[in-house]
């Protein structure tokens, strides 16, 4: 029953990763830039994980601001959910 979930999950992370490298690619080249709201978007429905990979991996946006307060803010939401879910059980 879980396995449908666990691989969207796994799908919107490798969505975000790629969406932050594509980011990263088109800064490098001065191109258009994807939208803050589109990356942070991605990480409010579920990909935080793969933001925060991407942020390391790619050493983008790390010193953004408000991007990465926003981005924590996200995380830390996620996280206080994940844990009062798993405490209800």
């Amino acid at each position: 029953m879980a396995y449908p979930l666990i691989a969207a999950a796994i799908a919107l992370n490798c969505w975000t990763v790629l969406r932050f490298w594509q980011d990263k690619q088109r800064a490098i080249a001065g191109k258009r830039r994807i939208p803050e709201s589109k990356l942070l978007g991605l990480a409010l429905i579920g990909g935080s994980p793969g933001a925060l990979l991407a942020r390391q991996w790619f050493r983008h946006k790390t010193r953004k601001q408000p991007f990465s307060t926003q981005l924590l803010l996200i995380v830390m939401i996620q996280a206080g959910v994940a844990i009062g879910l798993l405490m209800a059980q």
